[in-house]
C-alpha cells in the first residue's frame, strides 16, 4: 500500500520495545516490507504507524503484555496462533449480511486476553488507541457495551508494559481496577 512512515518517528520507544522483547521466548522473527504491504491490502487500510513500525522492527508478535502480541498473518503464524488480519477480518460482517453483531472497521485485535477479550489497536485514529473488547459484558443484542480504553494511544500503552503498570499485572488487577467505556462505541459501530 506504499511508503511506511519512518520508524524513526518513534525511534526511542521502538529502541526500548526491541530491548523489552529481547527477553522473550516467543518473540518471531520482524516482517518485511513486503509482508506488511500484503497484509494492509488484504485489510483495505494502512496499520497505524506505530504499530506498522513494532512488525517492522521488533518481530511478528510474541512480545508485550504476556509476550502476546499475535502475529500478523497466518502465514508468518506460530503454531495455531490466530492472525491479526486474519481474526479482523473474520469479525467484519459482509456486505449485505443481516446480523446484530458488528465490529468497528479499522479495528484491529492484536492480543487475546483469553475468554474472548482482545486488545484491539484503532488503526483509524491519529494515536492509535488501544481498545478493550470484552463480549463477556454484551447484554442483549447491544455490542457497543463490550469496549473500553487500554490507553487513549499505542504508545501510551507501550510505555505503561515497559513501565510494568498494565491493568492486567497482578498487584494493579488485585485493586479494582476499571477500565474506561470507549465513548466512539457506538458511532464506530
Amino acid at each position: 500500500m506504499g511508503e511506511h512512515v519512518s520508524v524513526d518517528n518513534f525511534g526511542q520507544l521502538v529502541e526500548r520495545v526491541v530491548v523489552k522483547a529481547a527477553e522473550s521466548e516467543r518473540l518471531q522473527l520482524p516482517v518485511s516490507v513486503m509482508e506488511l504491504d500484503e497484509a494492509e491490502r488484504r485489510l483495505g487500510f494502512r496499520l497505524h504507524p506505530l504499530l506498522a513500525a513494532l512488525y517492522l522492527k521488533v518481530g511478528n508478535g510474541g512480545f508485550g503484555p504476556m509476550d502476546s502480541l499475535l502475529p500478523l498473518t497466518r502465514g508468518l503464524n506460530r503454531d495455531g496462533e490466530e492472525a491479526v488480519v486474519d481474526d479482523y477480518l473474520g469479525r467484519i460482517p459482509t456486505a449485505g449480511a443481516v446480523t446484530w453483531w458488528s465490529w468497528p472497521r479499522g479495528v484491529l485485535p492484536v492480543l487475546d486476553w483469553g475468554c474472548g477479550m482482545f486488545a484491539c489497536v484503532d488503526c483509524r485514529g491519529e494515536g492509535g488507541a488501544v481498545l478493550h473488547f470484552d463480549p463477556n459484558v454484551i447484554s442483549g443484542q447491544d455490542v457497543s457495551r463490550a469496549w473500553f480504553v487500554e490507553a487513549g494511544s499505542l504508545a501510551e500503552w507501550l510505555e505503561t508494559w515497559l513501565a510494568g503498570r498494565g491493568w492486567y499485572q497482578e498487584d494493579v488487577a488485585d485493586g479494582g481496577f476499571a477500565l474506561p467505556s470507549w465513548p466512539e462505541a457506538s458511532v464506530r459501530l
